[in-house]
């Protein structure tokens, strides 16, 4: 599809849900006019129409919390946006990491875990706290991590062939991962990458060859 199809209202807008590409976390949303839609595509940064200042603005232009932009989609009635995006920093005025920190009805964060354990880790590495588990494994070094894994991996295989249930088996790979994401921390390695890892294999692996 082409941005000639998209539906814009009367005012020349079409209103856009950012959403974290690795996590599907909801960041913000906000209003495209056809210019701010070619400049996002252009630039792959997103770009937005004011419409308290009136102009095209640039989404981290003064606070350097950019969204590098990895896909765009468009709903079923081409009247609405996704658009998929990489933040730096946080997406919210007030700091926050998303507009919608405020629950009217809570739910669960499964889905956005993995990056907040991310920032954890960063925190604490920057800082360590007085009796910080994470600090302290940090503080050991990577030789200290990696067993740690391999500790955490051993558990996963016993779980899994020992008969032990599914609840324990999730519990395992938990701790396995939370482990790897420290290590990855500790090696200033982003999840992201990991991430685009995966995707890029899963698309070589479907994508018809020559």
């Amino acid at each position: 599809m082409t941005t000639d199809g998209l539906e814009f209202d009367e005012r020349g807008l079409i209103p856009a849900v950012v959403q974290e590409g690795d996590t599907g976390e909801v960041l913000m949303v906000a209003w495209m006019d056809r210019e701010a839609l070619e400049a996002t595509l252009r630039t792959g940064l997103t770009h937005f129409w004011s419409r308290s200042r009136e102009r095209l603005w640039q989404k981290g232009e003064t606070s350097g919390h950019v969204q590098h932009v990895q896909g765009v989609y468009v709903d079923c009635d081409a009247d609405v946006l996704l658009v998929q995006v990489h933040q730096d920093g946080v997406a919210c005025h007030t700091g926050n990491r998303t507009c919608f920190f405020t629950a009217i009805k809570a739910g669960t964060a499964g889905a956005t875990m993995i990056e907040r354990l991310e920032r954890i880790v960063a925190s604490r590495k920057a800082a360590a706290p007085a009796g910080s588990y994470v600090a302290g494994l940090l503080a050991r070094g990577e030789p200290a991590i990696a067993r740690k894994i391999g500790e955490e991996a051993s558990e996963v295989i016993t779980a899994a062939l020992g008969g032990e249930g599914d609840r324990r088996v999730v519990e395992e790979v938990a701790d396995l991962w939370f482990h790897t994401i420290v290590l990855l921390g500790a090696r200033g390695i982003a999840v992201h990458d990991v991430l685009e890892e995966l995707a890029r294999r899963h698309q070589a692996r479907t994508t018809p060859g020559p």
